[in-house]
C-alpha cells in the first residue's frame, strides 16, 4: 500500500486525537493538583497515583508531540515511500516505545513515594555494573537503531545473512527476522548481522538462482547437451531471467553418477522464481527417467 494524502491524514487524524484525549487528562491532574489538595489528605494513595500519572502523561505529551512532528515532516518529504515499510518510521517508532518505557519505569518509584533525583543519583553508582552486565544487549539495540536509519536493509528485503537467506520480517531493536524459503523464522541477533557478510538482493531487484542435481552414468548426455535442453526448457519465461547469466557447472564425477548446478539470475519476485524452479526441476526429473529426448 503506497502512502497517499489519505493516509496521512488517517493518521494524522488518529494521532492528533489520541495527542489531545492525553493533553485533556494531564491538564485535569495538573489542575485537580492545584486547586484542590485537601482532597488528597485523606486518600494519600490516590495522590501517589496522581503524582506518577502526571509524571508519566507529561513525559509522554512530549514524545507524541516530537513524534507527530518527525512523522509530519518526514511523510511530506517521502510521499512515495510504503508508510509500513519504511526504516526511518520503524526507528523513531522503537525509540520512542524505549523511552516511553523508561519514563514509565521512572513513574513507578514515584508512586512508591520515592525522591526521584535521589533513586537516579543511587542509580548511577551501580551504572558502571549494570552496563558491564547488559553491555551484549545495548551492542544489539545501537546496531538495530544504525540498521533502520540506514537505507542498507529494509523490511520485504530479500536477504543472505552469513548462511542464512529470507526475506526481512521485522527488524527489531534486539534482531532482525528473516522467513526463508520454507516459511521457516529466522532470527538472526544484530551483532550477528553487523559481523557478518550481508548480501542483499533486492538492492539490484534481482537474486541468484541455484540448483544442484545429480545424473546416473547410464544418461549419455554431454554438458552441452544438457544444458541446451534445460535452457530450453524455461525458454517461454525468457524475458524473466538474464539469459546470459545461466550456467551448468559440474560439480563433481562419481563412479555412479554426476553432480551438476545450475545458476542464473532471476527477478526478486516469489512467484516468477517458483514458476523456473519448477519448470528446470520438471525437466531434470523427465530427464532423469527418460534419457535423451
Amino acid at each position: 500500500m503506497m502512502v497517499t494524502d489519505k493516509t496521512y491524514k488517517y493518521i494524522n487524524r488518529r494521532e492528533r486525537v489520541i495527542f489531545f484525549i492525553k493533553l485533556l487528562i494531564y491538564s485535569g491532574l495538573i489542575y485537580f493538583n492545584v486547586e484542590h489538595p485537601a482532597f488528597f489528605e485523606g486518600l494519600p494513595w490516590l495522590y501517589k497515583i496522581a503524582e506518577a500519572l502526571t509524571f508519566f502523561l507529561g513525559a509522554n505529551l512530549v514524545i507524541s508531540m516530537a513524534w507527530l512532528v518527525i512523522l509530519y515532516w518526514y511523510t511530506r518529504r517521502h510521499r512515495i515511500k510504503p508508510l509500513e515499510k519504511d526504516n526511518f518510521i520503524l526507528g523513531i517508532n522503537r525509540i520512542t516505545s524505549v523511552m516511553n518505557t523508561a519514563f514509565f519505569l521512572l513513574a513507578v518509584p514515584i508512586f512508591f513515594g520515592k525522591d526521584l533525583v535521589q533513586l537516579i543519583t543511587g542509580i548511577s553508582i551501580v551504572a558502571a555494573a549494570i552496563a558491564l552486565l547488559t553491555k551484549d544487549y545495548i551492542s544489539n539495540m545501537i546496531n538495530g537503531l544504525i540498521v533502520m536509519f540506514s537505507d542498507q536493509l529494509s523490511l520485504g528485503d530479500q536477504v543472505r545473512i552469513g548462511e542464512y537467506r529470507g526475506r526481512i520480517m521485522d527488524i527489531t531493536l534486539i534482531n532482525v527476522v528473516l522467513q526463508n524459503d520454507d516459511d521457516e523464522i529466522v532470527i538472526i541477533p544484530n551483532s550477528v548481522v553487523f559481523t557478518t557478510i550481508v548480501i542483499n538482493q533486492s538492492k539490484q531487484n534481482i537474486k541468484k538462482l541455484s540448483l544442484e542435481f545429480e545424473l546416473d552414468h547410464k544418461h549419455k548426455f554431454t554438458p552441452e547437451e544438457l544444458e541446451s535442453r534445460l535452457r530450453k526448457s524455461i525458454s517461454a519465461y525468457q524475458r524473466y531471467y538474464r539469459e546470459d547469466s545461466f550456467s551448468l557447472k559440474t560439480l563433481e564425477i562419481r563412479k555412479d553418477f554426476v553432480q551438476f548446478k545450475i545458476q542464473l539470475l532471476v527477478p526478486s519476485d516469489k512467484e516468477k522464481e517458483r514458476l523456473i524452479k519448477r519448470a528446470l526441476n520438471t525437466e531434470i526429473i523427465a530427464i532423469a527417467e527418460g534419457g535423451r529426448s
